[in-house]
């Protein structure tokens, strides 16, 4: 532990001379002479350009291309998926979970703040309109694996399939080994913080240096923007609905892009002022505003149907673990549920490990992996047990009240018909409306900050390049919206073809992060 600080890494002294000397030019500050810049931004361009001009060609091809994605890959993401967690796992319980990552003597973040950035940041949008929702379409609807059951053992097995689809193996995925790797590799090797470093143990200096790094970039930050516009423009869909609903202000296209700019100014000031302030101060609050939800909910709502739905449905998705994780019986369910998810979760794989890298400094291997593959799915499906379980023990208690308003996959609906039935049903939907803001200007701040890392190679990129990459995201978002709900949702789709390559990025980890940290523990006399 003796080569351990708590100092924060520093410019040298040359480097700080040279540029308050020769200030860099715009092109350079904005990285347009960056050949990721190039290949990501005239990527989404092009999906614009064609959303805009040629909307029924664009959707048939991202149609076949998901597909495609869903076909030949799905077996392999389930694999991926589980031996990500269960590798985790292995060396998070062994010697090796004693590992202090980051070159820091103690975390840099406290517990508490690390924490909300991680749950506010991972869940996203889906925290608020995914609880409402995927449950009431799995009671709606059963999933395979399940079947047709009684009325109360259907709604535990919705939650049962709610929790696989948001619990361990889709936090696992989204920072667990690839960050071990990062982490080592950058604070401890000086290598770029950046996607390209994950493929390093397999291609040396070719994947720092070469186009093998500048595709590996590209891939994951047109994977990650995808990921992130399309949450965006549902938002701007999803409350424009909302306030029509509860307020009557037309739902019109003005409406969802004033929704949407607003968001634009909030995660875009709040990825300028950074992980320590604005980041830091978002997250705080959106969990605050989540625990009072939960505390008025359990308080007013049907609290034991809540309590029972959580324990029985943790308990059966655990006893159907491995059946659910490696269920191939519905190849068309799976594409539209399991493997859209899973396209969805390791499509932001690679940048989350670096924003995961980033903000977790001095934390050991078992606290970063318990935190992530254990704590936070836990935490997520009790979410989805007060958002949701409330709509099934609504729907239980009078069977039409959840699931007519959800008829059509309405996801809003489903939201405002579960908050109509609590106390001061307005008060509720506002609150949250609000969170599901906040919960998007959070992951919109974050991977405005990450996709701004990797262009720069730096943990504190410029402020143009952060603006630039925020403003950038809202507008496609708008651009798409402009079309109709279909550009979203092409969008949507083509994020599960993006995973494919970036599932080959995130795959060296299944066997280089156990070598790391076993190396690791070596150095840090562990073993």
């Amino acid at each position: 532990m003796s080569n351990m600080t708590n100092a924060a890494p520093h410019v040298p002294i040359e480097d700080a001379d040279y540029s308050a000397i020769h200030p860099p030019s715009i092109l350079k500050r904005l990285e347009l002479t960056n050949p990721v810049f190039w290949l990501s931004g005239s990527f989404l361009s092009l999906f614009v350009v064609l959303a805009l001009t040629s909307s029924d060609s664009l959707t048939a091809m991202v149609n076949a291309g998901f597909g495609f994605a869903t076909q030949y890959f799905g077996a392999y993401w389930q694999v991926l998926l589980l031996l990500n967690f269960l590798i985790g796992l292995a060396i998070a319980l062994g010697r090796t979970g004693y590992v202090r990552l980051g070159g820091l003597a103690r975390p840099e973040i406290d517990t508490f703040k690390w924490l909300s950035i991680v749950l506010c940041t991972l869940l996203a949008g889906g925290g608020v309109f995914w609880a409402a929702a995927e449950p009431i379409a799995h009671y709606v609807s059963a999933p395979p694996l399940y079947g047709e059951a009684t009325a109360k053992k259907a709604a535990i097995n919705a939650l049962s399939q709610s929790f696989m689809h948001w619990g361990f193996l889709a936090w696992a995925i989204l920072g667990c080994l690839s960050t071990i790797v990062l982490m080592h590799l950058h604070y401890d090797k000086g290598l770029p913080l950046k996607p390209r470093t994950l493929l390093y143990p397999i291609f040396g200096r070719k994947a720092i240096d070469g186009w093998i790094g500048n595709v590996t970039d590209a891939c994951s930050i047109i994977a990650v923007a995808a990921g992130t516009i399309g949450p965006i423009g549902f938002l701007g869909l999803q409350i424009s609905y909302a306030l029509n609903e509860l307020f009557a202000i037309p739902d019109t296209f003005l409406t969802q892009s004033l929704v949407i700019l607003f968001a634009i100014a909030m995660y875009t000031l709040s990825a300028l002022s950074g992980v320590s302030k604005g980041i830091q101060i978002v997250s705080r609050y959106n969990i605050l505003l989540s625990v009072a939800l939960i505390g008025y909910i359990l308080l007013f709502g049907p609290t034991s149907f809540i309590v029972d739905g959580y324990v029985q449905g943790v308990g059966r998705m655990i006893d159907n673990f491995f059946p659910m994780a490696l269920y191939r019986g519905d190849t068309g369910w799976l594409s539209w549920w399991t493997v859209f998810f899973w396209g969805w979760f390791i499509g932001y794989g690679p940048m989350m490990a670096i924003f995961i890298a980033r903000i977790s400094r001095g934390r050991t291997i078992r606290q970063l992996i318990l935190s992530i593959s254990i704590a936070a799915p836990l935490i997520t499906c009790f979410w989805f047990s007060i958002v949701g379980g409330s709509g099934l023990a609504f729907e239980l208690a009078n069977p039409g009240t959840i699931s007519t308003a959800f008829e059509g996959f309405n996801l809003p609906a489903a939201l405002l018909a579960i908050t109509a039935e609590l106390p001061f049903p307005i008060l509720m939907s506002v609150l949250f409306l609000i969170l599901t803001t906040t919960f998007i200007v959070t992951t919109g701040d974050s991977m405005t900050y990450t996709i701004s890392v990797v262009m720069t190679g730096s943990t504190e990129p410029s402020a143009a390049i952060r603006a630039f990459w925020g403003v950038m995201m809202g507008v496609v978002a708008i651009a798409l919206i402009s079309m109709g709900a279909g550009g979203i949702s092409a969008l949507q789709s083509f994020i599960v073809i993006t995973a494919v390559p970036v599932s080959f990025i995130l795959l060296p980890s299944l066997w280089q992060a156990p070598k790391i940290a076993s190396h690791m523990a070596k150095e840090q006399g562990l073993v």
